[in-house]
C-alpha cells in the first residue's frame, strides 16, 4: 500500500522525523527554491514548513492532493490561510511550543535589566572594572505587573513566585476569581503601572493593543520601574519608552521584540539601560523540538481524517451546506461581541433560530467562540481549541436552538452575562441570494448594517444633533463612513449609533466623539 507523501521544506527535529517516517513517505526539499518545491507538490498530501517557505495561492494551486500545511512554529505570516481554506487545505501550527522559552527569556531579560548585565559586560570587555557604577536591584520582595495573563503570562507569574514577588495583572478577559486562584490580583492598567516595580508584557499585537503602553502610562510609573517586552513589538510605544529611559522616568528595559524588525538601527539599542535580544523568544532547542513534534502529531491526525486541536482554519467534518455560509458571520459576531462587552463574559449563549436548526449547528457555536477569543488571547485560536479556552476561563457556554424565527429566515445571536450581571448581545443574519451578512441587533437596539472590517458603536442619551456631531468629527479626521444606523429605546431615551467606516478610528478620535456627545459607551472593532 502506498504511503501518503509528507513533504518537509525546512529543517525539522530528528524526533519529529522519527514520529512521521513509520507512517508516511517523508521527502525533503528546500522551500526557498520555489520551482523545485512546486515540482514536488503534485502528490504531496502534507507540507511542513517553518518561516522561510512562502505558501500562497499559487503554490496551493500546484498541490492538488494537499490536505494540510503545517507550520513548525507559532507565526503564520508566510502562509496564506485564506487561500488554503478556500482550497480545503487545513493549516496547523504549534501555538504552545514556545511558551516556556518565551517565559524564561522574559525573566532572563528582567534580571539582566535589573542588574545592568548588558552594560556591565560591555564595560568589562573594554577593560573597565566599575562595580559601583552598575549597582542593581533585587527581584525579591518586589511587585511584578503582568500585562496579559495568558499562557506565557501565567508561566512568568508561577516562576517569579519563587523569587518572592507579589503579582498583579491587567487583562480584561481573565476573571478576577480565576486570577485569585493563581495568587494574582487583577487591577486596571493605570493601577498596574503605578504599583509595579517590574512590568512584563504578554499580549498579542492587535489594533487594540498597539501603543497600549505609551507616554501617558509611563508617566504614572515608579522611577525604578523595569519594563520587559518579549511578546510583540509595537505594544509599547517605542518613542515614549525611549524618552522615559533617556530621562530616567523609568530605570531600565529588557526587549526581545520591536515595532520594526530587524531593529538594528533602533535608537533604543543606543541606551545603556536597555538590554536587548533579536526576537529570540522561541529560539531554544526545546521549543524547536516541541514545535516539530506538535506539527508531526497534527499531520498524522489530519491525514487520518481526525480532528486537529491546533488547526487555525475551518475543520473538516460533516457541516451541512445550509449551515456553512453562517460560519464567517457567526465568527464575526463573536469578535463584535467581545468588543462591545469590553471584558470576558462569565456565561455565553450562542442562539440559533430558523430553518438551519434542522441541521447540526455545532459549527456555529465553535465559530462564535473562535470570534470571541480571536482578539484577546495569545497565539492562534481555532474552531477546535476555542471551547478549551472557554473551559480554562470558567466560561459556561450553551448552544440554544429554536426553529421559530419571527423576523428573519435564520438568526444567530451571541449573548453573554458579564461580571456585574449585565447582559450583552449581538445578532446577525444572511440576506438575499448572495447571502450577504447583516448585523441586526446590538444590546437590544434593532439595527440593519453590513458588518464591515471596521465598526464602531456609540451609546448616549437621545437628543438632537448628535449624529451630525459624530459625522463631523469623523470627517475632520479623514475617516469615510460606509454605513450608519441609529436606534433608540424611546424618544429622548438611550440611543445607539452603529457606524461602518473604511479605516480604523484612532483612539484619540474615539475619545473626541465620546466627549462631544457625552457617550456612556464607545466601542470600536476591526474584524478583517
Amino acid at each position: 500500500m502506498t504511503k501518503p507523501v509528507v513533504l518537509i521544506a525546512e529543517e525539522l527535529s530528528s524526533a519529529a522525523l522519527a514520529a512521521l517516517e513509520p507512517e508516511f513517505d517523508v521527502r525533503r526539499c528546500d522551500g526557498t527554491d520555489r520551482s523545485g518545491l512546486r515540482a514536488l507538490l503534485d502528490d504531496a498530501e502534507a507540507l511542513i514548513v517553518r518561516s522561510a517557505t512562502r505558501v500562497d495561492a499559487e503554490l496551493l494551486a500546484a498541490a492538488p492532493r494537499l490536505k494540510v500545511v503545517a507550520r513548525a512554529g507559532v507565526g503564520l505570516d508566510n502562509i496564506d490561510v485564506r487561500s488554503a481554506t478556500r482550497a480545503g487545505v487545513l493549516v496547523v501550527n504549534a501555538p504552545s511550543a514556545n511558551v516556556v522559552s518565551a517565559a524564561e527569556l522574559s525573566i532572563g531579560l528582567m534580571i539582566a535589566a535589573a542588574r545592568h548585565v548588558g552594560a556591565a559586560h560591555d564595560a568589562l570587555r573594554r577593560g573597565q572594572w566599575e562595580r559601583s557604577r552598575f549597582t542593581g536591584v533585587e527581584l525579591a520582595g518586589k511587585t511584578i505587573g503582568v500585562v496579559g495573563l495568558g499562557r506565557v503570562g501565567i508561566l512568568v507569574v508561577q516562576r517569579l513566585a519563587a523569587f518572592g514577588m507579589t503579582a498583579l495583572a491587567h487583562d480584561p478577559y481573565v476573571q478576577a476569581g480565576r486570577a485569585a486562584q493563581m495568587g494574582v490580583r487583577m487591577v486596571s492598567l493605570d493601577e498596574l503601572i503605578e504599583e509595579s516595580d517590574f512590568l512584563t508584557v504578554h499580549l498579542p499585537r492587535t489594533a487594540e493593543t498597539v501603543g497600549l503602553i505609551g507616554a501617558a502610562q509611563l508617566a504614572r510609573a515608579r522611577p525604578g520601574l523595569v519594563l520587559v517586552n518579549a511578546a510583540r513589538g509595537g505594544i509599547v510605544d517605542e518613542d515614549a519608552l525611549y524618552d522615559a529611559l533617556k530621562t530616567g522616568r523609568i530605570a531600565a528595559a529588557g526587549l526581545d521584540v520591536f515595532a520594526v524588525e530587524p531593529a538594528t538601527g533602533n535608537p533604543l539599542l543606543q541606551l545603556e539601560n536597555v538590554v536587548a535580544t533579536p526576537h529570540l523568544g522561541a529560539s531554544t532547542v526545546e521549543a524547536q523540538e516541541k514545535a516539530g513534534l506538535a506539527v508531526a502529531l497534527s499531520v498524522r491526525l489530519a491525514l487520518r481524517g481526525e480532528l486537529v486541536p491546533d488547526a487555525v482554519n475551518v475543520q473538516g467534518g460533516a457541516i451541512a451546506e445550509d449551515v456553512r455560509p453562517g460560519i464567517p458571520l457567526t465568527e464575526r459576531l463573536g469578535r463584535i461581541f467581545t468588543s462591545v462587552a469590553g471584558e470576558m463574559a462569565q456565561g455565553l449563549d450562542v442562539e440559533v433560530r430558523g430553518e438551519i436548526t434542522a441541521y447540526d449547528v455545532k459549527a456555529l457555536e465553535l465559530a462564535a467562540l473562535k470570534g470571541v477569543f480571536t482578539d484577546v488571547v495569545e497565539g492562534q485560536v481555532s474552531h477546535v481549541n476555542a471551547p478549551l479556552l472557554a473551559a480554562e476561563r470558567g466560561i459556561a457556554v450553551r448552544l440554544v436552538t429554536e426553529p421559530d424565527s419571527p423576523d428573519h429566515r435564520n438568526l444567530v445571536t451571541v449573548r453573554g452575562t458579564l461580571a456585574d450581571g449585565s447582559r450583552v448581545s449581538v445578532s446577525g443574519t444572511l440576506v438575499g441570494l448572495a447571502q450577504r451578512e447583516r448585523l441586526v441587533e446590538v444590546n437590544g437596539f434593532p439595527i440593519d448594517i453590513e458588518p464591515t472590517e471596521h465598526l464602531a458603536f456609540f451609546t448616549y442619551a437621545d437628543r438632537p444633533g448628535m449624529v451630525g456631531t459624530l459625522g463631523r468629527i469623523l470627517g475632520d479626521a479623514g475617516i469615510n463612513i460606509a454605513g450608519m444606523q441609529v436606534a433608540r429605546d424611546a424618544p429622548g431615551g438611550r440611543a445607539l449609533v452603529a457606524v461602518a467606516v473604511d479605516s480604523a478610528i484612532p483612539a484619540d478620535v474615539l475619545e473626541q466623539i465620546r466627549d462631544a456627545i457625552d457617550a456612556e459607551a464607545v466601542r470600536a472593532v476591526s474584524t478583517g
